[in-house]
This record gives C-alpha cells, structure tokens and sequence, in this order.
C-alpha cells in the first residue's frame, strides 16, 4: 500500500505563488508516475500535472508557463511549483501515484488552493 500525504496550500493573491509537496511512503518501489490533480467546487477532477520516474512531464494547457512539476526520487516526493497563479486556479489540489501498469495505486488527501483576486 502506498500513502500520500500533501503539504502547502494556502491563500494567495492573484499572481503569487505556492508550492506544494506530496510524500509518499509505504511500497513506494513500483510508483511509476506521479501527479497532481485539482477540482473545484462543482467540477470535475482534471489533471494539472504528472512526472514520471526519469521526469517525462505533461501538463494541462492551462498551466504550461506558469506552473512546474519535478520529482525527488530518493525521497519519493514530488512537487507542483504553482507560480503567476490565478482565481481560477482555486481548487482543492490531489496528488497521485501510478504504478508501472499505469494503475492509480492511492490519492492523497487533498490540499485546498484558493487564490483571491
């Protein structure tokens, strides 16, 4: 079983800057892809960005320029630097893992952004 556990959302003006962290700990050996999701209230999860193990990245086209994923591999955290942010950035940020079959294996619980204008 792999845990996740997310750490540095906050408030934030319009055009400032988060980071958040995601630590995962347990059978973290097979954790293949790991990323970061955000839904807002009244929306559907979508996907803002994932990294995998030799950190090949994808990003939603909302936040390419302004936001970055990178990973630490040897402590199994993986990061979302958020930067220029905006109002519609406001959700509550999840990250995940994948494993080498590309199956979710847990969520973490989930880190509220919310960006004020």
């Amino acid at each position: 079983q792999v845990q996740l556990v997310e750490s540095g959302g906050g408030l934030v003006q319009a055009g400032g800057s988060l980071r958040l962290s995601c630590a995962a700990s347990g059978a973290t050996v097979g954790i293949q892809r790991m990323g970061w999701y955000r839904q807002a209230p009244e929306k559907q999860r979508e996907l803002v960005a994932t990294i995998t193990r030799d950190g090949s990245t994808v990003y939603h086209d909302s936040v390419k320029g302004r936001f970055t994923v990178s990973r630490d591999n040897v402590k199994n955290t993986v990061f979302l630097q958020m930067n220029s942010l905006k109002p519609e950035d406001t959700a509550v940020y999840y990250c995940d893992a994948q494993n080498l079959y590309g199956i979710r294996v847990n969520w973490g619980q989930g880190t509220q952004v919310t960006v004020s204008s």
